[in-house]
């Protein structure tokens, strides 16, 4: 089987914040909860402050950067 003989999402890492996922049909968090993806793309938390965990809510914006 070739790599391209599966479905699969596409990931994007956005510099300083989100984690894109394109054609996901759920995700799974750190706890195992499995959430349901309704929308094409989505975006996941990577600085873990946001308030809807795991999806981002743009908290990174106003995170001061190191």
């Amino acid at each position: 089987m070739r790599d391209r003989d599966f479905d699969h999402p596409e990931v994007v890492l956005c510099k300083d914040g989100p984690m894109l996922l394109r054609g996901a049909t759920s995700v799974q968090d750190a706890d195992g909860t499995v959430h349901p993806v309704q929308r094409p793309v989505v975006a996941l938390c990577r600085c873990e402050k946001s308030s809807r965990l795991p999806w981002c809510d743009g908290t990174h914006k106003v995170i001061p950067k190191a």
